[in-house]
């Protein structure tokens, strides 16, 4: 009998200590092993033993106790977590800080780290804790197993959908839960025949009271069981990222422009083993020939995928061969030797596009070692390689690596499965080394002739050209969709177009926008048209192969030897991707593959607009000709009257009122104008307002800013103001220049000529070191590089005493904001950047002689520069 009474007494807590351990096991069901698993089950037997151990001591003495036990399993508990990484205070303190939000944004399936455990394991403990002093200590079971059913429900709602229904893992609950009611019930204090009784009358009317809830609330149950369980990741912002991480396209100039800047170091294999693991080289990706099964690290597999993947897509350019084609490469042909020695390491893929820039558009979510496995297009190879990349200069979050890795090591990311792209959240920095585990997929290429391209709600982002796409481009769109009925045929025919009509060059000017493209494409090439970098060509691709209903994105990264090496500012490339199905995405290289390029015009003819209407139908006076002189005309009588001085000083007066008026009207304008832009809207509005006014105080200037232009472009632009001509006398010089003269007007032509290289927040230029040329007093100016310019040397180059011109960078941030995050922008933004732009025009405005000034404030024509601009605000 003792015996039983005891294996009685033991159920409950037998049970509390199941039910918890069950917490854990629903929860770990979105983790990448079992480690939580066995963290929860050691925490509820701990809890609920130290419960048990102490129910003879006074009450207030168990919380003390188990909290000291609490916090040396959560050591040890992190401990194992952290693994090979070891852990210190650092990591103990930022788990116990950011573990909640590290949980809810972390890529499911979820490492087990000392972040993403430590609250999982602290609510089991604490859960145990409490129903064993219920339970146990009190006799209240059913009191007791609240804490239990809670840590079980938020087990669950963590959860979420990410994980298959826990319908046995749910119904052991309740069985465990049953046996700890039965077990108090038959309590050896229950035996009194009226207890008994009255226990039973109780249960009947539990009973009763159950049956009646399931007939209310089943089939409301019964409609919630097929709905798709609320997420609670959708409530915790993820990481985010600044414009130039969202959107790395806009660095491809800059870097071309600093081909030696060093940006990360590349080696293949495993760090641990001499031997490096196979790498797939672009032609070896590109080869068409059947894929080998002696390798055990290469592996077929079956799976289909009915949505882009974002790791789809093996990152080097892909053609299908033709039924009776050549050998893609002749003997002694450089292309294919190149592509034999190098690879190409991804680091972001751009998927959105509004007509301006093209974007990640990414939700990133903080991920752990392990990376969620993609789709895989069916028949299609995947090769999985290693490689380690050390950054030595490249700069910002994104985070390079071969497509598509699967597995990081060395350092904390952050994941996109959308698009594949990675980021770390804490920037890059000199000196990171980490080790990737990539799958690279090799597509069959056969396949690609015969195949389609998918629609629906999942590729609506892949199709998407924004608005603005101008005339000419469409027609292009139709003259090289005509004839080729295939998708593969039409992406053939814009990759052909582009490569044999335009010139790639490092120097050309940046920009994506639909102003640039047309100017890419049709501008005249002695002013620069018809020539661009990788990400024109790049760009150019993508929205024409949107075009022609091909869903297309473009991919930034770099081209790195295959055996390893340096990689630099110079292997910077950008290229576009198409999606087939049963294929995946297949990259395509648009760039030229010769120096003789054939002139756009001979192909195709940008249609051209019709001349607007004449404003005036009045002809022209005909000239008669006629060389006979005028006739005498007798001089009029004089007539007595008002003084004719007096009515020219009447008249002069009047004249001088009346321009008085005038000039101050035109004042008074003005400034309302500028009041209205910097002070009336959101702060959006507020920020556009403060852009015009900074647009039209370098017009005034005699310096507009050109359409092709950037925001940080533009403020470096805005920096390199020329100084005015300085004349000494009315008379023209009759005396030749010295050489000094000569010399400082051409630094003066050099300095207003720069080329303009975007800058970053560091205040180095984007891909440019900061001791590179043009990266002197500019690149240390901060983001805009104000930096008064060496053009305003005197003639003998002694330094000009003005001061230099106020700093943009306000301006440019808010600008950025509201191009890429609008709701991001706040009112105290759009102050500092009016301040700045009110500041920045009146010191250009004090830098012009006293009537230039003068007519500064007076001119007009600034009310009317920007109308439909302002009249959208």
């Amino acid at each position: 009998m003792r015996l039983m009474g005891m294996l009685r007494r033991a159920v409950v807590p037998l049970s509390l200590v199941g039910m918890l351990t069950l917490v854990g096991a629903s929860l770990g069901r979105i983790y990448a092993d079992d480690l939580l698993f066995y963290l929860a089950a050691g925490a509820a037997a701990g809890s609920v033993g130290v419960g048990v151990a102490a129910r003879r001591l006074p009450s207030w003495a168990v919380a003390p106790l188990s909290s000291v036990l609490l916090a040396g399993y959560l050591a040890l508990a992190m401990h194992l977590a952290a693994g090979a990484t070891g852990l210190t205070v650092a990591v103990a303190r930022d788990a116990l800080t950011n573990g909640i939000p590290r949980l809810l944004t972390a890529m499911i399936p979820v490492e087990v780290t000392p972040d993403t455990v430590i609250i999982a394991v602290a609510a089991v403990w604490i859960a145990g804790l409490a129903a064993t002093e219920v339970a146990v200590r009190s006799g209240r079971v059913l009191l007791g197993c609240v804490p239990p059913v809670a840590a079980y429900a938020g087990a669950l709602y963590v959860v979420g959908p990410n994980a298959e229904a826990g319908t046995a893992h749910t119904l052991m609950f309740a069985g465990l839960i049953v046996a700890a009611l039965a077990t108090a019930s038959g309590a050896p204090g229950s035996r009194h025949a009226a207890v008994r009784v009255r226990a039973l009358g109780g249960a009947l009317a539990g009973l009763v009271v159950v049956l009646g809830l399931i007939a209310a609330a089943g089939p409301w149950v019964g409609d919630r069981v097929s709905a798709t369980p609320v997420d609670p990741r959708q409530y915790v912002q993820p990481p985010r990222v600044d414009s130039l991480d969202e959107s790395p396209l806009n660095r491809i100039s800059g870097w071309a422009l600093y081909p030696n800047q060093p940006l990360l170091e590349f080696r293949p294999g495993d760090p641990a083993n001499p031997t490096p693991l196979p790498v797939p080289s672009d032609t070896e990706s590109a080869a068409t020939t059947k894929p080998s099964t002696a390798t055990s690290s290469r592996r077929t597999t079956t799976r289909r995928s009915s949505a882009p993947a974002g790791g789809q897509g093996g990152g080097v350019p892909l053609r299908a061969p033709a039924p009776t084609s050549a050998p893609a490469a002749a003997d002694g042909d450089d292309t294919a030797a190149t592509a034999q020695r190098s690879v190409r390491i991804r680091l972001a893929v751009l998927s959105d596009y509004d007509g301006v820039t093209w974007r990640v558009g990414g939700v990133y979510r903080n991920a752990g070692r392990v990376l969620p496995a993609q789709d895989v297009p069916a028949g299609s190879q995947v090769t999985e390689t290693q490689h380690q990349i050390t950054i030595t200069g490249l700069t910002g979050r994104l985070l390079p690596a071969m497509p598509t890795p699967t597995r990081i090591t060395g350092a904390r990311v952050a994941y996109d499965a959308a698009t594949g792209t990675l980021i770390r959240p804490e920037g890059l920095s000199a000196g990171l080394r980490y080790t990737a585990v990539s799958e690279v997929q090799k597509p069959d290429l056969n396949l690609l002739p015969v195949a389609d391209v998918p629609s629906g709600d999942a590729f609506i982002r892949y199709l998407a050209t924004g608005d603005g796409a101008p005339e000419s481009m469409d027609k292009l769109a139709e003259q090289l969709a005509e004839g080729n009925g295939a998708p593969y045929d039409r992406a053939v025919a814009i990759e052909d177009f582009l490569a044999e009509h335009y010139r790639h060059e490092a120097d050309a000017p940046s920009g994506h926008a639909y102003p640039n493209l047309g100017h890419f494409l049709f501008g005249r090439p002695e002013l620069g048209g018809q020539k661009g970098t990788s990400e024109q060509f790049a760009a150019a691709y993508a929205v024409l192969a949107r075009m022609v209903g091909l869903p297309s994105r473009v991919v930034v990264g770099f081209v790195a030897p295959a055996a390893g090496g340096a990689v630099t500012g110079g292997d910077a490339l950008a290229w576009p991707e198409v999606y087939f199905d049963q294929v995946g995405w297949v990259a395509f290289d648009p760039l030229p593959k010769s120096d003789d390029v054939r002139p756009v015009e001979e192909d195709f003819t940008p249609p051209t607009p019709s001349p607007p209407p004449s404003a005036s139908d009045t002809p022209t006076p005909a000239d008669t000709g006629s060389s006979a002189p005028p006739a005498d005309i007798a001089a009029p009588a004089p007539k007595s009257g008002v003084s004719p001085v007096l009515v020219a000083s009447g008249t002069s007066g009047g004249v001088l009122l009346l321009l008085a008026a005038v000039a101050g009207t035109m004042v008074a304008l003005r400034g309302a104008q500028r009041r209205r832009r910097l002070t009336t809207g959101d702060p959006g509005q507020r920020i556009a307002g403060a852009w015009l006014e900074f647009t039209d105080a370098l017009r005034l200037a005699g310096r507009p800013v050109p359409e092709h232009l950037s925001a940080t472009e533009a403020a470096r632009h805005a920096a390199v103001v020329p100084r005015p001509v300085q004349r000494t006398g009315l008379l023209r010089r009759a005396v030749p220049p010295t050489a000094e003269e000569i010399a400082a007007d051409a630094a003066t032509k050099k300095a207003a000529t720069a080329p303009l290289i975007p800058v970053e927040r560091s205040g180095a230029g984007v891909g440019g070191p900061a001791g590179a040329p043009g990266a002197g007093a500019a690149g240390n100016a901060g983001s805009t590089g104000n930096a008064e310019p060496a053009a305003d040397a005197g003639p003998a180059g002694a330094a000009d005493a003005r001061p230099a011109l106020p700093s943009l960078d306000a301006l440019v941030e808010a600008v950025n904001t509201t191009g890429f995050a609008p709701a991001a922008a706040d009112a105290d933004q759009a102050q500092r950047a009016g301040d700045q732009v009110v500041a920045y025009a009146d010191a250009l405005r004090e830098r012009r002689s006293w009537w230039r000034r003068l007519w500064w404030s007076v001119r007009p024509d600034p009310l009317w520069w920007n109308r439909g601009s302002d009249d959208k605000r």
